[in-house]
């Protein structure tokens, strides 16, 4: 399937307007549309290594739609609107799903609006988006999410409505990723694939661990906020490259652990000075 992949999510800075068009970062700045996001953590994050591994990998660029929204869910509507509105003429193949107010409402008229294309396009979601697709009940309708582990407790509780609200007994420390990949499929609460993030991260699917990456281990990048964030972003960049799902995230997971080895970090160290060592880490990954 031809047509551009579209990552969407949000800037913390109600400002910020809305955007959607071409993504692009210099090294420096993400921009689009005219409109330029500091790269700290989150959906700009997420773009960035996006954008810096699509030119590693010979990949067209992403294109992106961001809204602010600083936490009200103003901005967030505004992007579930547009992404209504704009999809039948943008025709994407892929789409990403990043921080977005868990609007249930916007969440099921954009899902059907992606399901009513003529191509099914591959969804992926990540955070907000996530918890609206499980809260909806049609997470079974995604290709990938990207869950640590206290978001997949919350993926397999049933009875929660948002991660703050997942019951204890799902989340202690004998709790077992795969036990709840499990329950998560069993009561309608996971994708298709799970890409999980923790000290070993794993690609499940229908039960089985299909992956499981448990180094390099970089202490330091526990501190940095944002490397989930540049893990769906090369994981994005690779669906975008047709690599097979289960490949692109296991991939993507070791590329994110070796940026770690590569970047040697300290707790100091911000999430845009790993982004030049993204392609040498994705040349190392599928050099393993």
């Amino acid at each position: 399937m031809s047509g551009p992949w579209l990552i969407v999510g949000t800037v913390p800075d109600n400002g910020f307007g809305l955007a959607l068009g071409p993504c692009q970062w210099d090294g420096a700045a993400l921009a689009v549309d005219g409109l330029c996001a500091p790269v700290r953590r989150g959906t700009p994050a997420l773009l960035a290594a996006c954008c810096q591994a699509c030119q590693a990998l010979g990949a067209p660029l992403p294109l992106a739609l961001l809204a602010g929204d600083a936490g009200s869910g103003q901005g967030s509507a505004l992007a579930y609107e547009r992404l209504e509105r704009e999809l039948a003429a943008l025709v994407p193949r892929g789409l990403t799903f990043h921080y977005l107010f868990p609007d249930l409402a916007g969440h099921d008229r954009v899902l059907l609006s992606a399901l009513a294309l003529p191509e099914r396009p591959l969804l992926m979601a990540d955070a907000g988006f996530m918890y609206a697709a499980k809260a909806s009940g049609q997470a079974a309708e995604y290709d990938l999410f990207t869950p640590d582990a206290g978001e997949l407790a919350f993926l397999a509780d049933e009875l929660a409505p948002h991660p703050f609200y997942t019951r204890g007994f799902l989340g202690g420390a004998d709790a077992s990723a795969l036990e709840l990949a499990r329950r998560a499929w069993d009561t309608g609460g996971a994708a298709r694939h799970l890409l999980v993030k923790g000290a070993s991260d794993q690609v499940i699917c229908a039960g089985k661990v299909l992956a499981r990456i448990d180094g390099p281990d970089t202490p330091a990048m526990e501190a940095i906020g944002g490397t989930g964030d540049t893990l769906a972003g090369m994981a994005s960049a690779l669906l975008m490259a047709n690599i097979p799902l289960p490949e692109a995230c296991a991939l993507a997971a070791r590329a994110n652990r070796l940026l770690g080895a590569l970047a040697r970090p300290t707790p100091a160290t911000s999430v845009a000075e790993l982004m030049p060592h993204i392609p040498e880490a994705l040349r190392l990954a599928r050099q393993e």
